[in-house]
């Protein structure tokens, strides 16, 4: 070994003596060669070079120099090796070097070094361990093709690295959510943290077998602050749970007036109501673009009566509702800024009904609303309660408020349903409420059917299906059928089997139900009557406004028919009235088209 050793650095010694021989025998032929022909500058300052003494290096010198460096070298690399970590897949770990490792090779160099004009240069081995690592590690990773290639800059390459990655998003969890209906029953659905509102109605939709038309809503309902909201359709379920106290719940209800601005925005807010900051050519485009445009101003303006915090006492004050926020005027009608005090800002707050606002808070009217920041789960010290002076108004200010808040995406919300519908393939069958299909009557006395156009021809054959449907039942009855009921007694009791008969409910009652589920033209239910026990009351919302309309018995022949019109229209039961009046508005101010309901989960 130790004869190896010399050997190795001995080699380096016999090649420098070689090109030193090599360069002195180069060197005689080049001066017989200047004795010829005349020496050029630079072969002069060789030669003077050569001449000198003092520039010559002795041989021995070099070789004993050179043999210094290599063992100085040599031990580094040993020291650097021994001390530096290593980690289970044979790689340098990412630490630097001790001070002392060079402090050695130094001590080993000769003095005469400083002497040289050109050293070895010592590179580290954990430098170059480190970069390896690093590209040890960036090149395991398999690559991965840029599917946008265009969209990388001129320096990026079109793969995507490992540190372009985005970082992994959290996945949604599962948790529970109770949800109640009208009729105090309840169910407990397990959903996703992003599920929104209007996914949670369509899955209560298809757990419950309802008919989904759109119209289905979740109430936010705080029955100790008497106040209630229906969500839009983007909120997170799970989001808004979290801002509830625990006496809140979530309520499954229908609301067909949710989108009631858009169908008819021309004629929905009053003209002294709404002020613009530009001029309005009064279009139905035009309004749209007014209100869901973010760089538009809109004014709500009017009076209302306000609550004062921390007092029980109300008062009527000028109001102006603007994108950011509600004020009142402290000088009449004067909108001056200097005039203007700030009520309730709509950023981190939402808009209420109250329910009993005469009862709980003493307000003026039952037309009340309230602005209710988020942060207040149970106390009403920081409500902003405000009170209309009908209905109209109220839902004005409510629907104001909703547009200013959301703005495009409140109608996105009302456009999906609609582009879902479009999209329907003309041969699949649209899941749609019977009260919105445009029911024909048809007459199959011939061997094909065809559509009855003439009212007063359905009408006649209306009463006709009726009686033949009747003369039926009864020569059933007298062969000894099994059926339970009279054929007199069941035309009584057939409609309680219908979504749309509500029993016995007061007047009161009947108006709530219609002004939680939208005043909409159309929207109608049947009851029992209070005063006389065989007749029974259509309720029906028209303008906005709800009224009443008896339905009495009517005995013709020995057999009892219901009527509206004192006996000029003749139906056999309650579900051939209101299918006659689907059809034909009649003595009715509008057709029946929604009809309230109750749906047990």
């Amino acid at each position: 070994m130790e004869t190896q050793k010399k050997n190795n650095q001995q080699k380096p010694c016999l090649r420098v003596y070689l090109l030193r021989w090599k360069t002195r025998k180069g060197a005689k032929k080049q001066k017989e060669k200047a004795e010829q022909a005349p020496p050029s500058p630079r072969e002069l300052a060789q030669s003077e070079r050569a001449n000198n003494p003092k520039d010559d290096v002795d041989l021995e010198v070099l070789v004993s120099d050179m043999n210094a460096s290599l063992e100085s070298l040599y031990s580094a690399c040993n020291m650097q090796s021994d001390t530096v970590p290593l980690l289970q897949n044979g790689q340098h770990a990412r630490s630097q070097p001790p001070a002392s490792a060079s402090k050695p090779a130094q001590a080993q160099a000769s003095p005469r070094q400083k002497v040289q004009r050109s050293q070895p240069v010592h590179i580290l081995a954990v430098r170059r361990l480190q970069e390896e690592d690093q590209q040890f590690r960036t090149s395991s990773l398999p690559a991965i093709p840029n599917p946008f290639p265009e969209l990388c800059g001129p320096g990026s390459p079109p793969v995507v690295t490992a540190s372009s990655l985005p970082p992994p998003t959290q996945a949604p969890t599962k948790q529970d959510v109770k949800v109640f209906s009208e009729d105090g029953t309840s169910k407990v659905v397990e959903i996703l943290t992003d599920m929104t509102a209007r996914d949670l109605c369509q899955l209560l939709v298809y757990k419950s077998h309802c008919v989904d038309d759109n119209s289905w809503t979740l109430v936010e309902h705080h029955p100790h602050l008497g106040l209630e909201r229906f969500l839009e359709d983007h909120e997170l379920v799970v989001q808004v749970e979290g801002t509830m106290g625990s006496e809140s719940k979530f309520l499954f209800r229908k609301n067909y007036a949710k989108y009631e601005f858009f169908k008819n925005p021309v004629n929905f807010f009053p003209e002294q109501m709404v002020t613009w900051c530009q001029q309005s050519n009064g279009s139905q485009t035009q309004l749209l673009q007014n209100f869901l445009n973010a760089s538009s101003c809109p004014e709500i303006q009017g009076f209302l009566h306000v609550k004062e915090l921390g007092r029980k006492s109300w008062k009527k004050l000028y109001v102006c509702l603007r994108r950011s926020g509600l004020y009142c005027s402290t000088k009449g009608t004067s909108k001056e800024p200097r005039h203007l005090q700030l009520l309730a800002d709509l950023e981190e707050s939402n808009i209420f009904f109250l329910i009993a606002g005469k009862k709980q808070y003493s307000a003026p009217t039952d037309h009340g609303l309230c602005i209710k920041p988020n942060k207040v789960k149970n106390e009403a010290k920081e409500l902003r309660l405000l009170c209309a002076e009908d209905e109209q108004t109220r839902i004005c200010w409510m629907t104001a408020f909703r547009l200013l808040k959301y703005g495009m995406l409140l109608y996105q919300n009302y456009r999906i349903p609609q582009q879902r519908k479009a999209l329907l393939s003309p041969f699949a069958t649209p899941v749609r409420s019977v009260s919105e299909n445009s029911l024909v009557a048809m007459d199959f006395s011939g061997q094909t059917g065809r559509v009855i156009e003439n009212p007063a021809e359905a009408q006649s054959a209306a009463l006709e299906e009726g009686h033949a449907w009747r003369k039926r039942s009864m020569r059933m009855n007298i062969l000894g059928s099994q059926s339970p009921l009279h054929p007199s007694t069941l035309s009584t009791v057939i409609h309680r089997t219908q979504h749309w008969f509500h029993g016995r409910i007061t007047r009161e009652e009947s108006h709530r139900i219609i002004k939680q589920q939208g005043l909409v033209d159309g929207l109608f239910l049947l009851r029992d009557s209070q005063s006389n026990p065989k007749a029974f009351v259509l309720t029906l919302c028209h303008h906005q406004k709800i009224k009443n309309f008896q339905i009495l018995p009517f005995e013709d022949e020995g057999q009892t028919f219901f009527t509206l019109d004192d006996g000029n229209t003749k139906f056999s039961d309650l579900i051939q009235l209101v299918d006659f009046y689907q059809l034909n508005k009649g003595v009715l101010p509008c057709k029946l088209k929604h009809h309230c309901i109750r749906v047990a989960l």
